[in-house]
């Protein structure tokens, strides 16, 4: 008996010796945000939704408009609808969403196979979410953007980051807080 109770000691002591003599690794820095190519001056977007008075959604291009720093959406009439100014964006980041296809739902009513194989059948949805300061009504709101390609999408964030000059925090774009201190 006391030998198993010291060899069950012993194990414990070991056990616990090897987890605690683990050795801390240095904070690394995150390298991996490689550089894409610049985003073209204007592209095709679905607005969403978001923007305070555009409850529709509706396919568009949206248009980097640097004179003005801004970027703009006009409607399928080539018609500006709104802009969002460069200095009024807190958050811009990558969104996708994986959906089943029409097609998918269409097999899934096929009885057997159908049923089996038609919740495989998806597709990935691409946005860009852009929060932002409205300073017309003093209230944040949050717009998204379909977009077309996962290239597409992370040059825009990338072209827009460096124009509204957020800071970069992995595949996002943010305004870092202020602090202010008081005498």
């Amino acid at each position: 008996m006391k030998i198993r109770t010291l060899l069950l000691v012993l194990s414990i002591a070991v056990f616990t010796g090897i987890g605690t003599n683990a050795q801390v690794r240095p904070i690394e820095k995150d390298d991996s945000a490689t550089p894409t190519k610049a985003a073209p001056a204007s592209f095709a977007a679905k607005y969403e939704g978001g923007m305070f008075g555009y409850n529709d959604k509706e396919q568009g291009t949206l248009k980097f408009d640097d004179a003005n720093k801004r970027i703009v959406f006009y409607g399928a009439d080539q018609k500006e609808k709104f802009s969002i100014a460069f200095d009024s964006m807190q958050v811009i980041y990558p969104q996708s969403k994986s959906v089943t296809s029409t097609t998918g739902h269409v097999v899934r009513n096929i009885p057997l196979p159908g049923a089996i194989l038609g919740g495989f059948i998806k597709e990935k949805r691409r946005y860009l979410i852009v929060h932002f300061d409205d300073p017309d009504v003093d209230i944040r709101g949050a717009a998204s953007f379909k977009l077309e390609n996962k290239e597409l999408l992370d040059s825009v964030i990338d072209t827009l980051g460096e124009k509204a000059k957020l800071t970069r925090r992995g595949e996002a774009y943010y305004r870092p807080r202020v602090t202010r201190t008081e005498i």
